[in-house]
């Protein structure tokens, strides 16, 4: 919450050696490791989704944990700061640790304020807030301004634990703020004069507990609200006047659709396609804006807007700490990681669009001793990030851009790529850099994302005759084997298959040549685009053709481009792929040529884009 002030103290004290006594109660083994993995930073649950410590959501009835229940003198603290109780958690800092410099921008945090109270703590602690710095003492009690960029450094040998407490407030509580102090002890009432809070076994104790925390549908008030205290804080530019009349009119457009449909689930499809329209405007023309605190425009709308907005179709549930760093420049030079990847060398990463052949050319390349993969596609590994979900990001499709990877989603992919690699023989074993091979068909909507996550990644892109690819689309939907979305909100035809390309919502009651059409001319105007952006010695070509007609010519030729050792035969006719649905045929397509047939037109232009993109890299489509 953006407050008047870096710092707050409340006139409230308590006996933090009392809750320390407590807290002998608890296990170091109960204890748990922050969910973002952040050194030297651990926490215990109080207050979380209906009372279940493992709990890291935001949405839902908030219930005390069973720690909290086994310390009545931390029950009795919060009751007495007067309000409804959201998270609360007890956050440790180890010694001769940090909590890196940040801002909250999570969606929970927007109206709620942070109330920090010191329990385990030393002198030479310092909390920062912008320009200010405290040192909080125990048992005080603090709020701070979690818009601005803060951080905590404990330069002690000992731990620091804190009580944190995110709230909304009450009319109580407020009035307690007006009677406390800034970080410069400069009273905002006439006298401070702090009450002591011991604690009493007699008290009577019953806090309240949040129990509306997100929306189903934001309200178009709550929505243009949001958008405009985020534009606020944006620095004029020759972008504001476009960024203002857009805004304007998406929330006229939100509030027609709040009319006809309020929160009702008839409408969220409808809701979500404005939301993607809207945000793809965003991601032009705020790209490179940098809020007052130094937060990229475009993360923060999808974080407090976009990804919170149709929460009943999103099934949101959370984003852990979002914490946004300081922006530098352009959002791409933001995210860039040392020109040297420390961790990745030249990663490749094979794009096509669906059913073109990918998996044959990923099995066949994976028996190189040169390369590490995670065994197959990375569709769990990467979509149980909340930030790269479509359910959960408010994309609403797979499509990633540079501006969704922030310095905690970039560090969370490559560990959870790095820690799943494994050798041909399916050995965990590695050391230094590493050359890792990934194939997931929805990595063809997310090349400038994963571009920026691995900066010396090369990508392989496979072509294959659209009306075959076409052909085989229609086969999978039929199949019933690759459904990715059953759930879609709104959607009415068969359950969802391969990958979710963007305007998805207009494909509803299409017949099934239509959608598959509509998915292969997305996915390669996209794809085809991004690489076209990329330097000419980040993109290998080739043919799902030539492969199948010469495939030891073209693992030797890709061998030798992407500098890959290769130590085994190639058989003259290659197995079966683990997704094949029947023998590998270039007729098989005209099972559905009429269907096909009707459909090129459409996907003309982008049949021309792919072959020229394919003629100017010097290679004859075959």
């Amino acid at each position: 919450m953006k407050l008047a002030a870096p710092f707050m103290q409340l006139p409230l004290l308590f006996n933090a050696s009392l809750v320390t006594e407590e807290l002998k109660n608890i296990s170091e083994q109960e204890w748990m490791p922050h969910p973002q993995g952040f050194p030297g930073n651990s926490m215990l649950p109080l207050v979380a989704v209906n009372g279940d410590p493992t709990n890291e959501g935001f949405a839902g009835e908030m219930s005390p944990t069973p720690y909290l229940k086994r310390c009545p003198y931390l029950f009795q603290i919060l009751a007495t700061l007067r309000v409804p109780l959201g998270r609360t958690r007890l956050m440790r800092l180890s010694g001769n640790a940090e909590v890196t410099r940040h801002a909250d921008q999570g969606y929970y945090w927007a109206d709620r304020v942070r109330i920090h109270v010191p329990i385990l703590t030393q002198p030479s602690v310092r909390f920062e807030c912008g320009d200010a710095v405290v040192n909080m003492a125990a048992g005080e009690c603090w709020i701070f301004d979690t818009w601005r960029q803060h951080r905590v450094l404990n330069d002690s040998a000992e731990q620091r634990i804190h009580l944190v407490v995110d709230t909304v407030g009450s009319e109580p509580f407020w009035m307690m703020v007006g009677a406390g102090r800034d970080h410069n002890k400069k009273n905002f009432a006439n006298v401070w004069s702090p009450k002591h809070i011991e604690y009493d076994r007699d008290a009577e104790v019953n806090p309240r507990f949040e129990r509306a925390n997100v929306p189903t549908v934001m309200t178009p008030w709550e929505l243009k609200a949001r958008l405009g205290f985020i534009l606020s804080e944006a620095p004029p530019s020759a972008n504001t006047p476009m960024l203002r009349q857009n805004i304007a009119q998406f929330c006229r457009h939100w509030q027609a659709l709040w009319a006809a449909f309020g929160e009702h689930k008839e409408g969220w499809a409808d809701y979500q396609g404005a939301m993607n329209q809207f945000m793809q405007q965003i991601d032009q023309l705020c790209a490179n804006v940098v809020l007052n605190n130094e937060l990229n425009m475009a993360s923060v709308v999808h974080t407090l807007v976009a990804k919170v907005a149709i929460s009943g179709a999103q099934a949101w549930l959370g984003d852990g700490e979002i914490r946004g760093a300081a922006a530098s420049g352009s959002s791409i030079k933001h995210h860039q990681v040392a020109p040297v990847d420390p961790m990745f060398d030249r990663p490749v990463f094979i794009v096509s669009s669906p059913r073109s052949g990918s998996t044959l050319l990923f099995e066949t390349l994976l028996r190189s001793p040169s390369l590490l993969t995670i065994g197959g596609e990375s569709h769990t590994l990467m979509e149980t990030m909340s930030e790269l979900s479509p359910a959960t990001n408010g994309k609403g499709s797979n499509r990633l851009t540079s501006s969704d990877a922030t310095p905690e989603v970039v560090a969370e992919l490559r560990r959870r790529f790095y820690e799943a690699l494994k050798s041909r023989d399916g050995s965990a074993e590695k050391s230094g850099r590493v050359r890792m091979l990934e194939k997931t068909p929805k990595n063809a909507l997310r090349i400038p994302f994963l571009k920026t996550c691995f900066p010396e990644a090369v990508f392989l892109y496979l072509y294959r005759d659209p009306r075959e690819t076409m052909g085989s689309m229609i086969d999978a939907w039929q199949s019933g084997r690759f459904n990715t979305y059953p759930n879609l909100p709104g959607w009415t035809g068969l359950p969802w298959s391969l990958l979710l390309t963007p305007g998805w919502e207009v494909l509803n009651g299409k017949s099934i040549a239509e959608i598959v059409a509509a998915q292969w001319e997305s996915t390669t105007k996209i794809m085809i685009d991004d690489l076209a952006s990329l330097p000419k010695k980040d993109v290998v070509v080739t043919t799902y053709h030539e492969f199948l007609r010469s495939p030891a010519k073209v693992i030797e030729q890709l061998c030798s481009t992407l500098n890959i050792r290769w130590d085994e035969t190639i058989p003259e006719v290659l197995p079966l792929s683990k997704y094949t649905l029947s023998t590998p045929n270039s007729e098989k397509w005209r099972r559905h040529e009429e269907d096909i047939q009707r459909q090129l037109p459409r996907i003309e232009a982008a049949m021309s884009l792919a072959e020229r993109f394919l003629n100017e890299r010097n290679l004859a489509l075959i």
